[in-house]
Protein backbone atom coordinates (compact mmCIF):
# COMPACT_ATOMS: atom_id res chain seq x y z
CA UNK A 1 0.00 0.00 0.00
CA UNK A 2 1.29 3.47 -0.88
CA UNK A 3 1.82 6.08 1.81
CA UNK A 4 -1.09 8.43 2.47
CA UNK A 5 -0.96 11.80 0.74
CA UNK A 6 -2.21 14.76 2.71
CA UNK A 7 -3.17 18.20 1.50
CA UNK A 8 -1.55 21.43 2.64
CA UNK A 9 -4.12 23.79 4.07
CA UNK A 10 -2.21 26.26 6.25
CA UNK A 11 -0.82 29.42 4.68
CA UNK A 12 2.38 29.01 6.70
CA UNK A 13 3.07 25.69 4.93
CA UNK A 14 2.70 27.34 1.52
CA UNK A 15 5.00 30.19 2.55
CA UNK A 16 7.57 27.70 3.85
CA UNK A 17 7.43 25.74 0.58
CA UNK A 18 8.16 28.97 -1.28
CA UNK A 19 11.58 29.02 0.39
CA UNK A 20 12.40 25.55 -0.95
CA UNK A 21 13.51 24.20 -4.30
CA UNK A 22 11.75 25.72 -7.34
CA UNK A 23 11.35 23.96 -10.70
CA UNK A 24 9.54 25.95 -13.43
CA UNK A 25 7.74 24.34 -16.35
CA UNK A 26 5.50 25.90 -19.02
CA UNK A 27 2.24 24.88 -17.30
CA UNK A 28 3.23 25.21 -13.66
CA UNK A 29 5.93 25.88 -11.08
CA UNK A 30 6.77 23.08 -8.63
CA UNK A 31 8.00 24.00 -5.15
CA UNK A 32 9.54 21.26 -2.98
CA UNK A 33 10.69 21.56 0.62
CA UNK A 34 11.43 19.06 3.44
CA UNK A 35 8.73 19.02 6.12
CA UNK A 36 10.39 17.34 9.14
CA UNK A 37 8.77 13.92 8.82
CA UNK A 38 5.14 14.87 8.15
CA UNK A 39 4.94 12.53 5.14
CA UNK A 40 4.38 13.44 1.53
CA UNK A 41 2.06 16.44 1.31
CA UNK A 42 0.86 18.56 -1.59
CA UNK A 43 -0.78 21.90 -2.20
CA UNK A 44 -2.09 23.74 -5.25
CA UNK A 45 -2.24 27.48 -5.91
CA UNK A 46 -3.92 29.14 -8.88
CA UNK A 47 -4.20 32.93 -8.83
CA UNK A 48 -6.98 35.10 -10.22
CA UNK A 49 -4.67 36.18 -13.04
CA UNK A 50 -5.23 32.74 -14.60
CA UNK A 51 -8.96 33.26 -15.14
CA UNK A 52 -12.37 33.15 -13.53
CA UNK A 53 -13.41 30.63 -10.86
CA UNK A 54 -14.46 27.99 -13.39
CA UNK A 55 -11.05 28.06 -15.10
CA UNK A 56 -9.14 28.08 -11.81
CA UNK A 57 -11.14 25.16 -10.40
CA UNK A 58 -10.66 23.16 -13.60
CA UNK A 59 -6.91 23.72 -13.37
CA UNK A 60 -6.87 22.68 -9.70
CA UNK A 61 -8.79 19.47 -10.51
CA UNK A 62 -6.27 18.60 -13.22
CA UNK A 63 -3.31 19.31 -10.92
CA UNK A 64 -4.90 17.26 -8.11
CA UNK A 65 -5.27 14.26 -10.46
CA UNK A 66 -1.66 14.64 -11.64
CA UNK A 67 -0.26 14.84 -8.12
CA UNK A 68 -2.29 11.94 -6.73
CA UNK A 69 -1.02 9.79 -9.60
CA UNK A 70 2.65 10.87 -9.61
CA UNK A 71 3.59 11.64 -5.99
CA UNK A 72 3.37 8.11 -4.54
CA UNK A 73 5.79 6.87 -7.24
CA UNK A 74 8.00 9.85 -7.99
CA UNK A 75 7.57 12.32 -5.14
CA UNK A 76 10.07 12.93 -2.38
CA UNK A 77 9.25 11.30 0.95
CA UNK A 78 8.68 13.68 3.88
CA UNK A 79 8.52 16.73 1.58
CA UNK A 80 5.87 19.31 0.77
CA UNK A 81 5.08 19.65 -2.94
CA UNK A 82 3.27 22.78 -4.15
CA UNK A 83 2.10 23.35 -7.71
CA UNK A 84 1.52 26.93 -8.79
CA UNK A 85 -0.57 27.24 -11.94
CA UNK A 86 0.78 29.25 -14.84
CA UNK A 87 -1.14 30.95 -17.59
CA UNK A 88 -0.87 28.22 -20.26
CA UNK A 89 -1.48 25.33 -17.88
CA UNK A 90 -5.22 24.95 -18.30
CA UNK A 91 -5.04 24.48 -22.08
CA UNK A 92 -2.04 22.13 -22.05
CA UNK A 93 -2.51 18.49 -22.97
CA UNK A 94 -2.90 16.30 -19.86
CA UNK A 95 -0.26 13.81 -21.06
CA UNK A 96 2.16 16.71 -21.64
CA UNK A 97 1.51 18.01 -18.12
CA UNK A 98 2.18 14.52 -16.74
CA UNK A 99 5.53 14.39 -18.58
CA UNK A 100 6.46 17.86 -17.32
CA UNK A 101 5.56 16.90 -13.74
CA UNK A 102 7.68 13.74 -13.97
CA UNK A 103 10.62 15.77 -15.29
CA UNK A 104 10.15 18.41 -12.57
CA UNK A 105 10.01 15.76 -9.82
CA UNK A 106 13.15 14.12 -11.23
CA UNK A 107 14.97 17.48 -11.14
CA UNK A 108 13.76 18.07 -7.57
CA UNK A 109 14.93 14.59 -6.53
CA UNK A 110 18.36 15.38 -8.00
CA UNK A 111 18.38 18.71 -6.11
CA UNK A 112 18.50 20.73 -9.34
CA UNK A 113 16.21 23.69 -8.95
CA UNK A 114 15.90 26.81 -11.03
CA UNK A 115 17.61 29.98 -9.81
CA UNK A 116 15.67 31.86 -7.13
CA UNK A 117 13.37 34.65 -8.21
CA UNK A 118 14.42 38.24 -7.88
CA UNK A 119 12.98 40.01 -4.83
CA UNK A 120 9.94 42.12 -5.59
CA UNK A 121 8.04 39.60 -7.70
CA UNK A 122 9.40 40.67 -11.09
CA UNK A 123 6.50 42.96 -11.98
CA UNK A 124 7.28 46.63 -11.59
CA UNK A 125 5.03 49.58 -11.60
CA UNK A 126 6.09 52.43 -13.85
CA UNK A 127 7.52 55.44 -12.03
CA UNK A 128 5.71 58.71 -12.39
Amino acid sequence: MSPQLTTLTRRADFLAANKGLRVARPGFVLLVRPNDGHGSRFGITVTKRIGNAVVRNRMKRRFRALLRDALPREGLADHDHVLIGREGGVERDFAKLREELSAALARATAGKGDPPRKPGGGRRRPRR
